[in-house]
Protein backbone atom coordinates (compact mmCIF):
# COMPACT_ATOMS: atom_id res chain seq x y z
CA UNK A 1 0.00 0.00 0.00
CA UNK A 2 3.04 2.51 0.94
CA UNK A 3 4.14 1.75 -2.62
CA UNK A 4 0.95 2.57 -4.17
CA UNK A 5 0.96 6.12 -2.00
CA UNK A 6 4.41 6.71 -3.00
CA UNK A 7 4.01 6.37 -7.19
CA UNK A 8 0.62 8.54 -6.04
CA UNK A 9 2.85 11.61 -4.88
CA UNK A 10 5.64 11.05 -7.10
CA UNK A 11 6.21 14.07 -9.30
CA UNK A 12 6.26 13.25 -13.43
CA UNK A 13 9.89 13.80 -13.55
CA UNK A 14 10.51 11.22 -10.64
CA UNK A 15 8.49 8.69 -12.15
CA UNK A 16 10.18 9.31 -15.72
CA UNK A 17 13.68 8.68 -13.75
CA UNK A 18 12.29 5.28 -11.91
CA UNK A 19 11.43 3.68 -15.49
CA UNK A 20 14.41 4.78 -16.98
CA UNK A 21 16.00 3.07 -14.17
CA UNK A 22 14.06 -0.03 -14.38
CA UNK A 23 14.37 0.05 -18.39
CA UNK A 24 18.09 -0.28 -17.78
CA UNK A 25 18.58 -2.45 -15.24
CA UNK A 26 15.66 -5.23 -17.33
CA UNK A 27 18.06 -4.53 -20.13
CA UNK A 28 21.21 -5.11 -17.85
CA UNK A 29 19.97 -8.39 -16.89
CA UNK A 30 19.01 -9.57 -20.70
CA UNK A 31 22.39 -8.57 -21.82
CA UNK A 32 23.91 -10.57 -18.91
CA UNK A 33 22.20 -13.64 -19.17
CA UNK A 34 22.85 -13.66 -22.94
CA UNK A 35 26.85 -13.12 -22.34
CA UNK A 36 26.18 -16.18 -20.05
CA UNK A 37 23.86 -18.11 -22.13
CA UNK A 38 26.76 -17.62 -25.22
CA UNK A 39 29.77 -18.85 -22.99
CA UNK A 40 28.06 -22.03 -21.97
CA UNK A 41 27.06 -22.10 -25.76
CA UNK A 42 23.16 -22.57 -25.33
CA UNK A 43 20.55 -22.26 -27.78
CA UNK A 44 19.36 -18.59 -28.24
CA UNK A 45 15.88 -20.21 -28.97
CA UNK A 46 16.21 -21.30 -24.91
CA UNK A 47 17.88 -18.74 -23.70
CA UNK A 48 14.81 -16.40 -24.81
CA UNK A 49 12.16 -19.08 -23.31
CA UNK A 50 14.25 -18.46 -20.13
CA UNK A 51 14.03 -14.62 -20.34
CA UNK A 52 10.29 -14.80 -20.30
CA UNK A 53 9.83 -16.45 -17.54
CA UNK A 54 12.51 -14.59 -15.73
CA UNK A 55 10.97 -13.60 -12.07
CA UNK A 56 12.73 -10.41 -11.94
CA UNK A 57 12.24 -9.27 -16.00
CA UNK A 58 8.34 -10.27 -15.26
CA UNK A 59 8.11 -8.01 -12.16
CA UNK A 60 9.96 -4.97 -13.58
CA UNK A 61 7.49 -5.51 -16.92
CA UNK A 62 4.68 -5.47 -14.52
CA UNK A 63 6.11 -2.08 -12.35
CA UNK A 64 6.80 -0.70 -15.52
CA UNK A 65 3.19 -1.13 -17.18
CA UNK A 66 2.07 -0.20 -13.87
CA UNK A 67 3.95 3.16 -13.71
CA UNK A 68 3.15 4.24 -17.54
CA UNK A 69 -0.49 3.61 -16.69
CA UNK A 70 0.27 5.76 -13.35
CA UNK A 71 2.28 8.37 -15.66
CA UNK A 72 -0.81 8.59 -18.19
CA UNK A 73 -3.83 9.16 -15.83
Amino acid sequence: MSANLEAQTSTPEEVLEVIAELEQYRQRLIDDTVEMAKKVKMPKQAVMKQLENHPEIVYIDETLANLRSQQNS
